[in-house]
């Protein structure tokens, strides 16, 4: 070994246990459900994408409020629907009851799922284990649980769209931890490929466009300070001028991607949909 190199300081390892559970929190705080049931289109054309066939054996993984696990019920497939936040269970269970479809709810970890290997022939989800502190370990959950010939579906925010810069603008007030991969590399082809191409025989990814709409940019910015859990979680860790900043710097954000002219919201913000077949 090279003077150098023994001089060189240790890269420090994030303690993705403590990130999980600040996560855990940030997702379990305001009501995610009240930005989720807006997304509710991603997860039908999802299982469009997917060609789900009635009777399929289907998992939900990170489900929220269970946009994705009401699509794929609603196509007579026999769907377990899991999250690690309880209360947004109890949110897709109330959805389901609603519309009378047969769905099991169960808590789980994205990082660690209580099933057995093989058990599922569609293993979904959208805009979920994206957010999954340890990367690599829940995609190698999600390819587990999938039978070979299955299919993993998957709708990821893009670095370069919205949500993605979103997070990107929320990072340079309230920085996240060090040495954890971002997000929206979920959203990138090559991170894909890295994570699951090693056991799929295709992985099959499109840029799509979801077009969030509210009635204007104020409301916008009060319903995900108020309900979307990491943007209210930076707020609340910032002094009063730090919100002030944050709040100029989203508004400023939005009136970028905004393309209504009449005072309303119409911000159009990519995702890659993914369908990954399994070896």
């Amino acid at each position: 070994m090279s003077t150098s190199a023994a001089l060189k300081p240790a890269i420090a390892q994030p303690d993705l246990a403590a990130v999980k559970q600040r996560q855990h929190g940030a997702w379990s705080s305001g009501d995610y459900a009240i930005v989720g049931t807006t997304l509710q289109i991603v997860g039908e054309q999802l299982c469009e994408a997917l060609d789900l066939r009635a009777g399929s054996k289907v998992l939900d993984v990170a489900a929220g409020n269970g946009n994705a696990t009401l699509a794929a019920a609603r196509r007579w497939c026999d769907v377990t629907s899991t999250d690690y936040v309880p209360a947004l269970l109890k949110r897709g269970r109330e959805r389901a009851a609603a519309e009378h479809l047969m769905v099991e709810f169960r808590e789980a970890d994205a990082e660690a799922l209580p099933f057995a290997d093989a058990s599922y022939d569609v293993v979904l989800s959208t805009f979920g284990v994206m957010f999954t502190p340890d990367q690599d370990k829940a995609a190698s959950e999600l390819a587990r649980v999938c039978k070979s010939g299955g299919k993993i579906g998957l709708a990821n925010w893009t670095p370069q769209g919205f949500i993605g810069q979103l997070f990107k603008t929320i990072g340079r007030h309230v920085p996240p931890p060090a040495g954890v991969k971002s997000p929206a590399l979920w959203g990138t082809p090559g991170r894909l490929e890295e994570m699951f191409g090693g056991q799929a025989s295709e992985i099959a990814a499109e840029p799509r466009m979801f077009a969030f709409r509210y009635r204007s940019p104020e409301h916008w910015l009060e319903v995900f300070k108020s309900y979307y859990g990491p943007m209210l979680k930076a707020f609340v860790a910032l002094e009063e001028t730090g919100q002030a900043a944050l709040r100029r710097d989203l508004m400023a954000l939005l009136g970028e991607f905004n393309r209504a002219d009449d005072g309303t919201v119409v911000v159009h913000s990519e995702y890659l949909e993914v369908v990954i077949s399994k070896r």
